[in-house]
């Protein structure tokens, strides 16, 4: 029987349609919870789209699983993560087992989820960690900085993509970016975030008043790295390990990625799923010292958006998956070419000039054109696509990109 899977998400991140190519490439059918205007929803390889409402996201999570009947349901970003956990803790009896299967073992989630908790216990299973400290008062941060030293790194749970993480070299810096964390936003920023976003999560996020978790971690110097995983009931199933080129601003998620094998962040990978019982797709971020040994700083108990590229047996994330599904054996997906991938969107939008447009893969999805139409014509691309056209037009590079292409 085939496998269906149901791809939800809180954001218009790229990852939605190149992943539902993935899953379709293997033989699965794919459905999608999205927010509206996502530039995904127009990919060929959705079979059913649902709408996400922000102000109602239980009720739109249970809507789309009791209408498209998945046998997995795989969380895009974090509050997705955090959606699935709530529902799970709210619906009826078939949907909360289904939400289960699907994240392996859910009451691990919330020490997975907190930055201190999972950082403790990754240093428990003997994998190399900065030193991390859960921060609650001005107090503890006074104690940590005295312990760890500067400089150092606040992170507020609950954050992504570079948002909630501040660099302080100061104890003034510190106390800053501590109350900015922990205080929850005036309700007129929020509505100020909201419009210019286009994102009424920022006004739930006030109007809700929580106070974030804040932690303050060792600052290691040196080159980020990632893992990205699959895995099930504990087990792992395929990984992937990256070294961050580019990124599309500080702190930022990647948009150019080098991959490489390495024992060590796949034993990690391995500990950590088992330590957990984790199931579906999962992502690990590291730092890489001066002596290239690898520093775990953070899980994404979500998707990653490398979770799509296939580099081989054992490297191919969603044909191990449907495969465990199913029991039905897949072979890997045709691999990636090379091991340096500029990934499409992001690098364009990064820089529509970037050299790793043409020397590394260039992930374009030439099999969805109408995802790559949507894509061009977000918002979010207008500006890159203004410096493009100006670079295709004018320099010997672009002539080159464009014979490429």
């Amino acid at each position: 029987m085939t496998v269906k899977v149901l791809l939800a998400t809180t954001v218009r991140w790229p990852s939605a349609g190149r992943l539902a190519g993935a899953f379709a490439a293997v033989g699965c059918q794919v459905d999608a919870l999205l927010p509206s205007e996502h530039p995904a929803a127009r990919s060929r390889y959705f079979g059913r789209t649902y709408l996400y409402k922000p102000l109602a996201d239980i009720a739109s999570l249970l809507a789309a699983a009791e209408q498209s009947h998945p046998d997995v349901v795989l969380a895009l970003d974090d509050r997705a993560t955090a959606l699935l956990l709530r529902t799970h803790a709210r619906a009826p009896q078939h949907i909360a087992a289904l939400i289960g299967r699907s994240l392996g073992k859910a009451e691990n989630y919330a020490q997975l989820m907190s930055r201190s908790g999972f950082i403790e216990v990754a240093r428990a299973a003997d994998i190399r960690t900065p030193l991390t400290r859960a921060i609650a008062n001005e107090t503890d941060l006074e104690n940590a900085l005295r312990e760890i030293g500067l400089p150092a790194v606040l992170k507020a749970d609950g954050t992504w993509g570079g948002d909630g993480v501040a660099i302080v070299h100061t104890p003034d810096e510190a106390v800053q970016a501590w109350r900015r964390f922990s205080d929850p936003p005036s309700l007129l920023r929020s509505v100020v975030r909201a419009i210019r976003r286009s994102d009424v999560h920022f006004l739930r996020a006030a109007l809700e008043a929580a106070r974030p978790a804040v932690s303050l971690q060792q600052f290691i110097p040196g080159r980020l790295a990632t893992t990205s995983f699959a895995c099930w009931q504990g087990k792992l199933l395929a990984a992937n390990h990256f070294e961050v080129v580019a990124s599309q601003q500080a702190n930022g998620p990647a948009s150019v990625l080098r991959r490489f094998d390495d024992s060590e962040l796949h034993e990690a990978a391995s500990r950590l799923a088992a330590r957990f019982e984790l199931s579906g797709l999962h992502g690990l971020d590291y730092v890489r010292d001066e002596q290239s040994r690898a520093h775990l700083i953070e899980i994404n108990p979500r998707s990653p958006q490398t979770s799509y590229l296939s580099f081989g047996a054992g490297h191919d994330l969603v044909s191990a998956l449907a495969a465990h599904l199913d029991g039905a054996p897949r072979a890997p997906r045709n691999r990636v070419t090379g091991d340096v991938v500029a990934l499409f969107p992001q690098e364009w939008m990064r820089d529509p000039a970037s050299p790793y447009l043409t020397t590394a893969f260039h992930d374009v999805p030439w099999d969805d054109p109408a995802l790559i139409r949507a894509w061009m014509e977000s918002p979010a691309a207008k500006p890159a696509l203004d410096k493009w056209r100006a670079f295709m037009a004018s320099s010997p590079q672009g002539a080159r990109l464009a014979a490429s292409s």
